[in-house]
């Protein structure tokens, strides 16, 4: 399903998949979260304590981060982020920041404003060149980087909500923008930890949802990954602990970077402990 923009009066169809990829992402969760009662959502997970109040305000005060640095530029990212800094630097939680950011709307009135939003956003997003740089908080990156960053946030702080409600997560092929990610940030995980990257790179085979094979780096005996990408998911973005996972990881170099991983900027984060995250019932 493309999305469409009206530019000077006629249609015209962009086809950026990941701007649509996260738009059907955030569809995927919103559906659970519209079956949340008031109390529900002030329950805690099992990230950090987070409420799904939390997880879905700081999904959509990020959104915003990612639309003024596509819409309005360095400076105004660096105004915007330098507020979020500034409050965590005078002792304020990240959470606290987002629910004074958000000005005490309840929960279902959060879930409004998110959906319109992400919707905006990924309409927005399809129209641009998806190879020009825009600022982030490291490094700069690519409006497809982007917009598949903000996919994956929607995708591994959903789990926490998934898990919360005991369900299982319908899964859809277009988690390989995930799976890219994880791939790309290879080196970052190492050195993040002020560990040496290795030259060498795991070959790792995947199979997607859909029961397609998808693979990366050169066949190899000894340094590789193997299993469901679901699961190569989770381990990169820290909502499984590698031992909780069916993953096969084979070789010195593929067990320190799934023990490691990280697709996400910021200092480095541990994975969860082995049998913290789980659907619970």
């Amino acid at each position: 399903m493309a999305l469409t923009r009206r530019v000077r009066g006629p249609v015209v169809i962009v086809t950026l998949a990941q701007a649509i990829d996260f738009r059907d992402e955030c569809e995927t969760l919103n559906e659970l979260l519209r079956t949340l009662n008031g109390s529900a959502w002030e329950k805690h997970t099992q990230f950090k304590g987070w409420t799904p109040y939390d997880v879905v305000g700081h999904l959509h005060l990020f959104n915003h981060a990612a639309h003024v640095t596509v819409e309005q530029g360095p400076e105004a990212l660096r105004r915007f982020m330098g507020a979020i800094l500034a409050a965590r630097e005078a002792g304020e939680s990240l959470t606290d920041y987002t629910r004074r950011w958000l000005g005490g709307i309840d929960g279902p009135e959060l879930l409004r404003r998110w959906h319109d939003f992400y919707v905006e956003l990924a309409e927005r997003s399809a129209g641009l060149d998806p190879s020009r740089r825009v600022a982030w908080g490291g490094p700069d990156m690519s409006v497809r980087s982007c917009i598949s960053a903000r996919q994956m946030e929607t995708w591994s702080h959903g789990q926490a909500v998934f898990d919360l409600c005991g369900k299982i997560r319908s899964e859809h092929d277009r988690i390989r923008n995930i799976v890219v990610m994880g791939i790309n940030t290879f080196g970052w995980s190492f050195t993040n930890r002020g560990l040496q990257a290795p030259a060498q790179r795991p070959y790792v085979r995947l199979a997607s949802p859909s029961g397609a094979v998808w693979d990366w780096n050169a066949p190899a005996d000894q340094e590789r990954i193997e299993g469901s990408a679901v699961e190569f998911c989770q381990v990169v973005t820290q909502t499984r602990n590698v031992a909780d996972t069916r993953l096969q990881v084979g070789g010195a170099i593929a067990v320190t970077w799934m023990s490691n991983a990280q697709c996400f900027a910021g200092p480095p984060h541990p994975p969860p402990a082995p049998g913290t995250r789980f659907p619970q019932r």
